[in-house]
């Protein structure tokens, strides 16, 4: 079936996914399979592979003729750049594409076969929105889609039910489906790939937020693939995680102190107490998910780093883009 936009409704050939892979082609397989399935499908699709050692390459090309007439980008980077300069690199693409609306995704996930039209039936009235997710089990996946601003950290109990509107108003972000229009990426420019891993999302949503109202919306649009160990919590979980993150983890509290200050909302006392009490969850994370207390070195490592980024004078955000990009 050819799907065929009114003049009011959502054409998804304006659209881009944006894909970012590493050393996952079993999982980018299943992904891009999902993608074949859809209807209606995206105009493009953006593979940003971070420097993989497998065959995620002959994976891409074996999909060019299945994806029917969404047009295939391969860009292989020439290291790991980590998913937040995947992300940038992916969203940089897709804007200089000409993309209206750029979808961004882990290869981690599927995407439902009506998922373009449940995204799109919202785009008349947002232009920063976040989908739902079912996890690997096939339940509902909680996601902390409020921050506390000065604190700088995830409000974890923000209510996960939805009223008659089937949205509510986030001020954060998740590259698990962050769904954003070009004019909202023009004004606050690419992700930080600064990051490597790690907050920038938060951050890139959060940013979003300031520029317009960002929504998380009731439609299921993915689903996870990739089964990680969790500790259930009752109302949500926590996921296991790994030395990297730790690290990142803690470190890149300093770019987000950078992003406050340059835009005058950092509060020190506030956003040290943040700081506490990630470093708290953190170690929690370790004892009852993990089951280990070894790891602590990175989270101080980390924290240690950052405070040498946190003295950069040099430091500036990530620039608007210039609005001369290639339309459509």
């Amino acid at each position: 079936m050819t799907y065929v936009p009114t003049a009011a409704q959502f054409d998804p050939a304006t659209a881009t996914i944006a894909i970012v892979t590493y050393n996952r082609s079993g999982l980018l397989t299943r992904l891009l399979g999902s993608i074949a399935a859809m209807d209606p499908k995206p105009g493009h699709v953006v593979i940003v592979d971070n420097a993989s050692t497998d065959d995620t390459a002959d994976v891409v090309e074996s999909y060019r003729e299945r994806l029917g007439d969404a047009t295939v980008v391969y860009r292989r980077m020439d290291t790991n750049t980590g998913g937040s300069g995947g992300f940038s690199e992916g969203m940089r693409v897709a804007y200089e594409l000409g993309s209206e609306w750029i979808w961004l995704m882990d290869d981690d996930v599927e995407v439902l076969p009506d998922g373009l039209t449940r995204m799109g039936k919202w785009t008349p009235r947002f232009k920063s929105i976040q989908g739902r997710r079912y996890d690997y089990d096939g339940s509902a996946f909680y996601w902390q889609y409020r921050i506390a601003e000065r604190m700088g950290i995830p409000i974890p109990f923000a209510p996960a039910a939805f009223d008659e509107s089937g949205y509510k108003p986030m001020n954060s972000g998740c590259f698990e489906g962050m769904f954003i229009h070009r004019d909202i990426v023009q004004q606050i420019g690419l992700p930080d790939p600064r990051f490597f891993i790690y907050w920038d999302d938060q951050v890139y949503g959060w940013l979003a937020s300031r520029r317009t109202t960002s929504v998380v919306v009731e439609d299921f649009v993915l689903r996870r693939t990739r089964e990680i160990k969790q500790w259930d919590m009752g109302v949500r979980h926590m996921n296991a995680s790994s030395n990297a993150y730790r690290y990142y983890i803690m470190r890149n509290r300093a770019y987000i102190k950078k992003y406050y200050r340059a835009l005058g909302v950092y509060n020190p006392v506030l956003f040290g107490l943040g700081t506490a009490l990630t470093f708290g969850k953190e170690l929690i994370r370790l004892v009852f998910v993990e089951r280990t207390v070894r790891g602590t070195s990175n989270l101080f490592r980390g924290l240690r780093d950052g405070r040498k980024i946190a003295k950069d004078a040099s430091w500036q955000p990530m620039p608007p883009l210039e609005a001369s990009a290639a339309q459509g």
